[in-house]
């Protein structure tokens, strides 16, 4: 794997354990929404997208 996709697979590891964290309501129901649009973009190897779907959902559980 490439020094970016490492970066993203750390960071999706970090989104879903905040997650895993959040309390349950609103918040954590969008965040959800947005991680596993992160990972159907993962998974076609869209990188740009994975982070932003990423960054989404970090701000959805703020």
């Amino acid at each position: 794997m490439t020094p970016e996709i490492n970066k993203t697979v750390d960071k999706m590891k970090s989104v879903k354990a905040n997650w895993d964290k959040a309390p349950d309501g609103p918040k954590k129901d969008a965040a959800l929404k947005h991680y596993q649009a992160a990972e159907k973009a993962h998974s076609a190897k869209n990188e740009a997208e994975t982070n932003k779907e990423l960054d989404a959902a970090t701000h959805a559980l703020a």
